[in-house]
């Protein structure tokens, strides 16, 4: 026993204080503060000043329209009084999906402000009136000018918006959207329909969506986000620690470290401080992890709360932890055995990247399984997948977040790779023995069946 604490506490040691932990350790809460949160914040930075658009009306009708559309666009009713704040979809900023909709609400997030002026045709031509437009604009005069043909309020008619910066998608979207609005109103009035009328009869209703029980929360997609969030953590830590033992296996092996080992301690204690040392690594980096990003939900969450964005964090019970904790040391220890078996059995890390790569398919096929899972959390697929034991470290995660199974299920589920992980570990742990004593090729399947016989 005293063997086995001083190689688990050499392999904990001699990882956690590398420069490499600790930049990871480091590196990642901040890397997901840079891809979550700084671009809602850059985005709400108001710098330029406003969009200076000039409207052509050709038709005579629809300047005023066009005005008072794109400058409620930006979060305003027509008497000037805010409106409500939009909120942020859960698991993003607005916009990340790039939709027309999504940039508009981020354009009224930010409050991006315009100044609008009318140009008098005076009976010139067009084409004349689109020169100077754009030497305007490229003397900064203007940032962008439309043009309002005299057919525009027909079937068919077409708007024209021609601009310095046409990447400026949340301006784009927003005076598209404002012209839209404007001349469907016109043709209202022309045919003597009252819009606002047909606006408010027209608005969309809302719809809340809430767990089937009493006292549920309103899920605004906190729980697929949550679910495969989770899904993808475990996912990294398998590949990355798995990978961790496979190398350092690999490396013992290559520099003969092993045999001077097994001098002084058996193989099967030397296995398994190796797979304990390197879980607690991972699990010391990921409790790391997971108060950094709690503590960076909170201060980004307020950070956008104050420039005017609503963010509401998932709802997550406690036990929820507890079964988290549970299946990532049952899917790490799993995979880490098996990454550790092809370990022994190569002599190069070249062979051990081209043997891991079916175990690697494996861990991805477990995260594809998040969707049909999350669909259909009760439907046959999703219970077997739930308690094979290479995917349920994540899928029955993620049956437990959407829709909690019972709880003959989950035990069956943890009793199936509690017993994987301990055939799995009998096989390492003969294989081990006789393969990292083994040198000069990389040993083949009847080789391997014949150390398991023999060991």
């Amino acid at each position: 026993m005293r063997k086995l604490l001083v190689i688990i506490r050499r392999e904990y040691l001699q990882r956690v204080r590398t420069k490499a932990f600790l930049f990871a350790t480091l590196l990642m809460p901040l890397f997901v503060v840079f891809t979550a949160v700084a671009p809602a914040l850059l985005f709400s930075i108001k710098s330029g000043g406003a969009t200076r658009i000039a409207v052509v009306d050709e038709t005579g009708q629809l300047y005023e329209s066009v005005r008072d559309s794109i400058l409620t666009s930006r979060g305003e009713d027509e008497e000037g009084k805010a409106k409500a704040q939009p909120q942020m979809p859960a698991g993003g900023m607005p916009g990340a999906q790039g939709s027309e909709a999504q940039m508009r609400q981020l354009g009224k997030a930010i409050g991006q402000k315009y100044e609008i002026e009318q140009v008098q045709t005076h009976g010139r031509p067009t084409e004349e009136i689109k020169r100077e437009l754009n030497g305007r604009v490229k003397k900064n005069e203007l940032d962008g000018y439309v043009i309002l043909p005299a057919n525009v309020l027909s079937p068919g008619g077409r708007a024209e918006y021609r601009a310095r910066n046409l990447g400026d998608m949340i301006a784009t979207s927003q005076i598209r959207h404002s012209l839209r609005r404007a001349v469907i109103e016109q043709r209202m009035r022309d045919a003597q329909i009252d819009p606002r009328r047909v606006r408010d009869l027209s608005k969309e209703i809302e719809m809340d969506a809430l767990p089937a029980k009493e006292g549920g929360e309103k899920d605004t997609g906190q729980s697929f986000g949550l679910a495969m969030g989770v899904g993808l953590f475990i996912y990294m830590g398998i590949l990355l620690y798995g990978q961790m033992i496979m190398s350092s296996v690999v490396e013992e092996k290559t520099t003969r470290i092993s045999e001077v080992l097994f001098s002084s301690v058996k193989s099967f204690q030397l296995m398994a401080g190796k797979l304990v040392g390197i879980s607690l690594v991972g699990m010391t980096q990921f409790a790391i992890w997971a108060l950094a990003f709690l503590l960076l939900s909170v201060y980004g969450v307020a950070a956008l709360a104050s420039r005017g964005m609503k963010f509401a964090l998932p709802g997550i019970p406690p036990v929820f932890f507890l079964y988290a904790f549970v299946f990532f040391v049952l899917g790490f220890f799993m995979y880490a055995t098996i990454f550790m078996i092809v370990g022994s059995v190569v002599t190069t890390e070249k062979e051990a990247g081209q043997l891991a790569m079916p175990i690697i398919f494996l861990s991805v096929a477990s995260v594809y399984m998040i969707f049909p899972v999350i669909r259909a959390p009760n439907s046959p697929l999703a219970f077997w997948v739930s308690i094979s034991p290479f995917f349920s470290p994540v899928t029955m995660l993620v049956r437990i977040v959407t829709e909690t199974p019972p709880l003959w299920q989950i035990a069956l589920s943890v009793g199936i790779a509690v017993a994987t992980i301990l055939a799995c570990t009998w096989v390492a742990a003969r294989v081990y023995r006789v393969g990292m004593l083994m040198y000069g090729k990389t040993a083949s399947i009847p080789e391997v069946l014949r150390w398991l016989r023999r060991a």
